[in-house]
């Protein structure tokens, strides 16, 4: 009987071990179909981009009076990236994302001096967050968004990966980089789009120190040759001033053919009166599978109140042209440009021999590793 007792126990114990042993191996296959399914939706993407660039008829390096002291230096178009001189970086980009069935998140982070000019007001000079929000698809038609995004306004972004040039227009250099805030997505049928927001002051993106908020809306439409999206963006931005800003945006662009794409876009920004507006096209031709050439004609003008880049009543005038040839996933961007400035008290520019001009062309050469 004894004998009998002992046998039992151990046959217990031994299905306790195999039925302990069987809940550690299903728990383990659940983790690993939990980090299966979550390495599945997320993603890892990203550029890197360097350049050459000089002025054919300006400074490229500082010149010095008898005493030592620095009288004039290097000159660049006052718009945003692409302005040092000689061999010079951009950014490394490294977007973090996860996309699952109804929520998801993007961590966007930028190292080097692209970087830095794109989140110059976020509160902390080491920043390195770009773009750092959440998602939650409510329905098939809405989207919720809270945290910091690119602006929704321009034609241009901060990654030189999405831009067919590489240096920046003064529209883009001259409205918002980024917000943070919320926003709402509404898909009205298969062309048309809408969107809601309210956020900081424009590219206050870490937090809000001013107690202002702006709001934003768009109104869009796509269809398989391009798309149109008027954009809209009202409140108070600075803090040293109570006067709200008003920014009107048009952004579109369209496939002509497969090789002739147009892109336009055209802007008004004001507050109490200052502020300025403009234009530019973006005409872009694909010659082969590896080469396109394309151009940005852009007229610029400051308001009579005043203006953000060259002072009252300014206008300036932008031709870039720009190469894009690919290889594999870089890309080789040859640029020519000459902007043009009239309308103020004095040249804005110094020729190589120290006297006052109102244009400057110059040449740069980038590359754009997109992965």
């Amino acid at each position: 009987m004894k004998k009998f007792t002992i046998t039992n126990i151990r046959k217990i114990f031994l299905l306790g071990i195999c039925f302990a042993a069987g809940n550690n191996l299903q728990a383990q296959e659940t983790e690993e179909t939990k980090v299966e399914s979550f390495m599945s939706n997320f993603s890892i993407s990203g550029s890197v981009d360097t350049y050459f660039r000089t002025n054919f008829n300006g400074l490229n390096k500082y010149e010095y009076n008898e005493a030592g002291d620095i009288i004039a230096g290097p000159q660049a178009p006052a718009s945003s990236f692409a302005n040092d001189p000689g061999f010079a970086i951009g950014m490394a980009n490294v977007i973090l994302g996860y996309e699952g069935e109804k929520v998801g998140f993007v961590a966007d982070l930028v190292f080097g001096p692209r970087g830095e000019d794109a989140v110059f007001a976020s509160g902390a000079p080491s920043n390195i967050v770009n773009q750092l929000y959440a998602y939650w698809n409510v329905s098939d038609a809405v989207t919720l968004t809270l945290g910091n995004f690119n602006t929704f306004l321009g034609y241009e972004v901060i990654s030189p990966a999405a831009n067919f040039n590489y240096s920046t227009s003064y529209m883009f250099s001259y409205g918002p980089f980024s917000h943070t805030g919320i926003k709402a997505d509404f898909t009205i049928d298969d062309n048309w789009s809408a969107m809601l927001a309210i956020m900081n002051p424009t590219d206050w993106t870490e937090f809000n120190p001013y107690g202002k908020y702006s709001f934003g809306g768009q109104l869009g439409y796509s269809n398989t040759n391009g798309s149109a999206y008027l954009n809209l963006l009202y409140g108070e931005q600075m803090p040293i001033s109570d006067e709200a800003t008003f920014q009107i945006d048009l952004t579109t662009g369209w496939d002509f053919t497969d090789a002739f794409y147009l892109g336009l876009n055209t802007t008004y920004n004001t507050t109490d009166g200052a502020g300025f507006y403009g234009a530019a096209l973006y005409p872009q031709f694909q010659t082969s599978d590896s080469f396109a050439i394309g151009l940005r004609a852009e007229y610029f003008k400051e308001l009579e109140d005043g203006g953000p880049v060259y002072g009252t009543d300014a206008e300036a005038i932008d031709f870039t042209l720009t190469g894009n040839y690919t290889v594999g996933n870089l890309t080789i961007k040859p640029e020519l440009r000459l902007d043009k400035v009239s309308n103020t008290p004095s040249p804005v520019f110094i020729d190589s021999d120290l006297d006052g001009t109102d244009n400057l062309s110059s040449f740069v050469l980038a590359a754009v590793y997109a992965f």
